[in-house]
């Protein structure tokens, strides 16, 4: 199996190094590189071919931003996980809308990192459960009130409907597999089939129909 390829991005070597630590026993997840800047960046994501970029930032400004649109304009495969002491809601929507696919706040634990980068590498976004409800507030504070065209729960299965309640309550796909007796890849095909049949393209798009629909409560 390949292994997923990381880069971390940090002006603090000593940090750099620690989060490798916390990677290093994952058998199928390689940091191949620690740049201090992204003008050493480009470089290392040609010759590694990362699929992930993490980027860790410590307050928020618009020079991160434009690190993380540099990225995504150059190299747009690439999956762009934020790692922050910023809990900012206007920086952590810019951050998606420039491009992160992830976002981690400070008091993350090492196993929501693994499953943030399984996560990223599968095609999903992920963001920790403080992030999470930011985001959650953002939009419906923007949102709730507008008459959007709103789909049917009964175009669901059962177990799709479980999986979504499970998804919005905070579960990771892990905690999903373990918490229905199922395979995390089965999750993931569920969750597929949920975001098609809802025509949804977006997890925060899932998470905003839940709400409409009275399936979480904020």
């Amino acid at each position: 199996m390949n292994k997923i390829r990381v880069i971390i991005v940090d002006d603090h070597q000593i940090v750099s190094d620690g989060i490798e630590a916390l990677l290093s026993d994952t058998e199928d997840i390689a940091v191949v590189a620690k740049v201090l800047d992204i003008d050493h960046l480009f470089a290392e994501i040609r010759k590694f071919k990362a699929r992930i970029i993490l980027v860790n930032i410590y307050k928020a400004n618009d020079k991160d931003i434009e690190t993380i649109l540099s990225i995504k304009r150059r190299h747009a495969e690439v999956k762009i996980l934020i790692l922050s002491m910023s809990s900012e809601e206007s920086f952590i929507l810019k951050t998606l809308k420039a491009g992160a696919k992830g976002y981690l706040s400070k008091d993350t634990y090492r196993n929501q990192l693994i499953e943030a980068i399984y996560t990223l590498r599968n095609g999903y976004e992920y963001y920790s459960k403080s992030i999470s409800n930011i985001i959650l507030r953002s939009y419906i504070d923007n949102e709730i009130n507008k008459s959007n065209k709103q789909k049917d729960l009964k175009c669901l299965t059962n177990r799709e409907r479980e999986i979504l309640k499970l998804f919005v309550d905070g579960y990771g796909n892990q905690k999903i597999a373990e918490e229905l007796f199922i395979s995390v890849r089965t999750v993931e095909t569920h969750k597929t089939n949920i975001m098609q049949k809802l025509d949804l393209k977006t997890t925060v798009d899932l998470v905003k129909f839940a709400i409409r629909n009275n399936i979480i409560q904020i």
